[in-house]
């Protein structure tokens, strides 16, 4: 079995629903870290989710807060993300948020 470790990253410019991470196909993901840091200076919120391969959307964190100029860790254990599973991220503001993943690859 390989393994690699990876991280994905995302700039939330806009409100749009932006794919974080992807699993490939023959792979499973273990993510240990998903870090949202708010560099505006104004507070904002996050919302997570993630799509199966059947395409049903499971809600992971919905309109978390993220204050001022700070950086929150979401996880407080590791989550599990299958074969074409999509982790995807949404700001309630554009160009105030980043998304750092950390994610060890198992195939």
């Amino acid at each position: 079995m390989a393994s690699a470790y990876k991280n994905a990253k995302v700039d939330l410019t806009d409100t749009d629903v932006t794919i974080l991470y992807t699993c490939p196909s023959v792979t499973t993901a273990i993510v240990t870290s998903i870090l949202v840091s708010e560099d505006s200076g104004n507070a904002d919120t996050i919302t997570v989710t993630l799509t199966n391969s059947a395409a049903a959307v499971f809600s992971l964190f919905k309109v978390k807060a993220v204050g001022a100029n700070t950086t929150v860790e979401l996880l407080t254990r590791p989550l599990v993300v299958e074969e074409a599973e999509i982790l995807k991220v949404t700001a309630a503001t554009g160009g105030r948020l980043h998304v750092v993943a950390s994610l060890l690859e198992l195939s």
